[in-house]
């Protein structure tokens, strides 16, 4: 059985057993997220570990991860519950068949809006869940829904219970642990904010990054590794279309090292820029701008 942790040193030195490296700030709101039981907010650049912190959790506490994925046009049907038609509709033709329509309707009908039928998205499994565990409820990139969905996303966590008229009142005994995280591509309402506890995520600072490469490459040695972090850093100071996040970084890291490299030139970093850059644009000016830089950190570093 899961305990709630004592002290944010206490998280940190779990998720680190876990493989998740965190600064003191995030193991801070970590903990107070889940001695409050209030929701967690990451915000941050796209790849800096908002998702994978969440999967972390899960591992960490046992829960089943829940995970909503946002999208433009993502309604409250498709994060909370729908009916299967298909299966309504081959059971009235059943029943119609054996004859039941015309004496037992009402009886019919409520078979048909029973829980058998019931297909439970994401919201409604976190909430109405069996587990002695509670859940971790990822509600990823939020900031690609619309204002409505969001306004549906603070009454369903404010209140963690959901109505649906057909089959009452499904509340949680144990709510469950929420991580909502945004890319910032636009601003999220103050309301949702408010309900939660907030966190920016920034990238790693380039020691915290050597420590993650080691961590998750072990083959690469630790001069190439600080090597790699410093390289990453000069490229997401060049205003690139799409930074390097940590996966890039590991990413990168982990292909030298199967290339038998021990060390960064220009000529490695040209050859290998499909592992850590994944726009042809932001590759171009690497090499026809950057390469001076880059290796002037990694020289540096």
């Amino acid at each position: 059985m899961f305990n709630v942790p004592n002290s944010p040193a206490e998280v940190s030195a779990a998720l680190s057993n876990h493989g998740y490296l965190i600064d003191e700030g995030l193991a801070t709101v970590v903990y107070l997220s889940m001695s409050m039981q209030r929701p967690l907010f990451l915000e941050g650049d796209a790849g800096v570990g908002k998702t994978e912190l969440a999967k972390v959790l899960a591992a960490w506490t046992g829960g089943e991860l829940i995970r909503l994925q946002c999208y433009e046009g993502i309604d409250s049907a498709q994060a909370l519950y729908e009916w299967d038609y298909t299966r309504q509709l081959l059971h009235l033709r059943t029943a119609e068949a054996a004859g039941r329509t015309d004496n037992d309707s009402g009886v019919v009908e409520d078979e048909l809006y029973s829980e058998r039928f019931l297909i439970r998205r994401p919201l409604l499994r976190a909430i109405d869940h069996s587990d002695s565990q509670s859940p971790v409820l990822l509600i990823d990139e939020v900031d690609r829904a619309d204002d409505e969905f969001e306004a549906f996303l603070l009454e369903v966590l404010s209140d963690n219970t959901v109505t649906i008229p057909e089959l009452g009142t499904f509340g949680a005994e144990k709510p469950p642990l929420v991580v909502v995280t945004s890319n910032r591509t636009r601003d999220v309402h103050d309301a949702l904010k408010r309900r939660c506890l907030y966190h920016w995520v920034n990238h790693p600072s380039l020691e915290r990054e050597v420590e993650i490469i080691r961590l998750k490459a072990p083959d690469v040695d630790h001069r190439l590794a600080r090597e790699v972090a410093g390289a990453v850093e000069a490229m997401r100071g060049m205003g690139l279309y799409k930074p390097p996040g940590v996966a890039e970084t590991i990413d990168w890291a982990t292909a030298l090292g199967k290339l038998g490299e021990s060390r960064l030139d220009e000529q490695t970093i040209a050859a290998t820029l499909g592992a850590v850059l994944k726009y042809r644009e932001d590759q171009e000016r690497v090499t026809t701008q950057g390469l001076e830089m880059i290796m002037a950190a990694v020289t540096n570093g």
